[in-house]
């Protein structure tokens, strides 16, 4: 079906068949990379010049389930996923239910949930987020038992500590994770997850090593002065063997988090490739703007967010790929993990520039050459080139031998293993499917209402992007200095990020002195939201500038500005982030010792307190504003009579005004 592979799939495809164990494998990589990109061709030449595709759009939520023993005072993760994705997706084919889809996650504990089919490209069509969002936790909940509740944590704050965090208990260690904390049964028992877990650790030579700072309190056990360790153990013997971080040693710590993420539908393969370069290097903002993940093992950390977790959790380099053996078996040292932010621009548009690709790009030469050899453009080659440099890490002996024209399963197997900050995405096989972007770092965030406020506001400024024409690059080692900006505790208030002085290039509009049109600022999320000077508009005039060109309903107009108020209110400090939120509930829990530590009983606290807000029963103002946790309902299309407002960009023929001619409203 089309909802099978319109969205982004974050583990990759889900066959059915015998994966290799990772010895078995070598004989068949360089194939697989071969013929991956023969497949990527056979799509390129029956699709380069496809068009006039209109928007489709849909997001997805990751969802953890946990069990809640109020009279033993515990919280734990409950390992039925797999049960409850089969009892949903039984339930939705007796009745024919198509309104939500459901897929698994690498957790045994998780679950992802989407709109059961793309939104569409109108205005009211963003009224249709926020209650498929409801609608999606409600059925959800309704299969769960009496103690189990549906949450959408980035992580879950014990995973991982002690010896009874999850029903039921593995053994530790495992003998797929070797680890100290996680045990095999977390993990999603299709054979693709176990394999790709135990394939990252022999590849890399040692399991992984995933280390953050530790948050000082006042009772926190400190260590002055602590020199940093190398990290390089195949049995670790202790569980904090680095003074003043949170150790974690395996794949469950990063691919157990929960995140939102959005997917669009491009005209074509021009417009794909600018959202990707666009949205590229607003990625790093929208992760420290959405930043909820403050503990981690258990542990206060001193960052906000989950993605540097998630890179270490899945780094499958080895010693010589890291640069800390010299080059004997590899063939080149490797700058980042392979899920990171990405490394390249791809698009040929009038406003890039060579000098923004200033990485240090490590490519597949055969690959490259190939690509070239079959008229694929520099650019375009170079990044997929890039994402070659890395192995097949799960090869089914089924599905070895594949016919190149009517698959892309070897192409998806090294591509859905690149977890890059944003994705640009060919389409399947055979499919009406055209060319995507799925735009990949924000953190889950705690209600439906503020994941549809992100999702409807990263929709809005694609969508600007295209109308305005607008121009966010700037050097990609500054995307990679962002990134590392947006880690830190409240990065979203304490930090600036570099951005383009000059987003908007009609002079008509904007002054830009001669020789200046590529300058750089450094701007906080405030001002990246609400404008600096009279240079940079900011982003929320300009969408609320867009909204107003192509005719936006007052309902859907209200709604958007709903929206935006609370992001704006995060960015000036007015309402907390998710992380923020849940550190100060922690701190003024009676039974937290201020020692960095969280006790089952805290924990078991936060997520009914959590759970509270969701349903409405309690308020957050602190954290929501004016924003219920869930404040819309659906309108039905067919009665409204905007509902045929088409949310133009670059996406649609004859937009009513052309690009960058509308009035763009500064505010402050």
């Amino acid at each position: 079906s089309t909802q099978s592979t319109w969205g982004a799939q974050k583990m990759g495809f889900l066959v059915e068949g015998t994966p290799l164990a990772w010895p078995d494998s070598l004989p068949y990589i360089e194939y697989v990379k071969q013929h991956g990109i023969q497949q990527f061709l056979a799509i390129y030449r029956r699709l380069r010049t496809r068009t006039n595709d209109e928007l489709l759009w849909g997001d997805e939520v990751e969802y953890m389930i946990v069990a809640m023993d109020p009279a033993n005072r515990t919280c734990k993760l409950s390992l039925r996923s797999h049960e409850i994705l089969t009892t949903l997706e039984e339930a939705a084919k007796e009745m024919n239910d198509e309104t939500c889809a459901w897929r698994p996650e690498y957790g045994s504990f998780m679950l992802e949930g989407t709109p059961g089919r793309p939104y569409a490209g109108y205005c009211a069509d963003l009224r249709l987020v926020e209650p498929n969002m409801k609608l999606r936790r409600e059925k959800a909940q309704s299969v769960l038992r009496p103690e189990e509740r549906l949450i959408t944590f980035t992580s879950f704050p014990l995973l991982g500590v002690g010896q009874d965090y999850s029903i039921p208990m593995g053994t530790l260690p495992g003998g797929v994770t070797q680890s100290l904390f996680v045990h095999d049964q977390l993990i999603n028992p299709h054979p693709r997850f176990p394999t790709l877990t135990q394939n990252i650790r022999l590849r890399r030579g040692a399991k992984v090593c995933i280390r953050t700072p530790l948050y000082r309190d006042i009772n926190t056990p400190w260590v002055e002065d602590a020199p940093r360790q190398p990290c390089e153990f195949s049995s670790p013997t202790t569980i904090d063997p680095f003074d003043n971080e949170v150790y974690m040693d395996a794949m469950a710590f990063g691919m157990g988090c929960c995140c939102l993420q959005v997917t669009f539908q491009a005209r074509d393969i021009a417009e794909a490739r600018y959202l990707y370069d666009q949205l590229a290097v607003m990625a790093p903002l929208m992760l420290a703007l959405s930043a909820a993940t403050p503990i981690l093992r258990g542990k206060l950390a001193d960052t906000d967010v989950r993605w540097h977790i998630i890179a270490q959790s899945v780094d499958d380099r080895t010693k010589e790929e890291r640069g800390l053996a010299p080059l004997q078996n590899n063939k080149a040292v490797i700058p980042k993990s392979r899920y990171d932010s990405i490394s390249c621009y791809i698009s040929n548009h009038p406003h890039y520039k060579p000098a923004y690709n200033d990485a240090n790009l490590v490519i597949d030469q055969p690959s490259y050459e190939t690509l070239r050899a079959n008229d694929v453009d520099e650019l375009l080659a170079r990044h997929l080139a890039h994402l070659f440099i890395r192995d097949p890490l799960v090869i089914f002996s089924e599905a070895i031998e594949l016919d190149d024209e009517r698959t892309s399963a070897h192409f998806e197997n090294i591509q859905s293993t690149n977890w890059q900050t944003v994705r640009f995405k060919p389409p399947p096989p055979d499919s009406p499917i055209g060319w995507r972007v799925e735009f990949r770092s924000m953190e889950a965030q705690l209600t439906d209402a503020e994941n549809a406020a992100f999702t409807v506001f990263i929709v809005l400024v694609s969508r600007a992007i295209l109308f305005f024409d607008l121009n966010f690059y700037v050097p990609i080692s500054l995307v990679d200095t962002n990134m590392e900006r947006a880690l830190g505790r409240n990065a979203m208030l304490n930090q600036k990020f570099y951005f383009r002085k000059y987003i908007v290039q009609n002079p008509g509009l904007v002054s830009i002195p001669a020789g200046h049109e590529d300058d750089i600022d450094e701007i906080t999320l405030e001002e990246l939201l609400c404008g600096k000077g009279t240079h940079f508009p900011g982003l929320v005039p300009l969408v609320k500038s867009y909204l107003e060109a192509i005719g936006c309903d007052a309902d859907t107009g209200g709604m958007v500005d709903r929206y935006i108020t609370l992001l704006v209110k995060r960015a000036k400090g007015e309402l907390v982030s998710a992380a923020t939120w849940i550190r100060q509930y922690v701190d003024k829990h009676p039974e937290y010792q201020h020692d960095s530590n969280l006790s089952e009983a805290v924990c078991l606290d936060l997520v009914e307190a959590v759970n509270r807000i969701v349903n409405g029963v309690d308020a957050a103002p602190e954290l929501l504003g004016d924003l219920p946790p869930s404040s819309w309902n659906a309108t039905g299309k067919e009665d409204d009579p905007t509902a045929h407002l088409r949310l133009r960009g670059a996406s649609f023929l004859n937009p009513p005004t052309p690009h960058g001619s509308s009035t763009i409203r500064h505010s402050k």
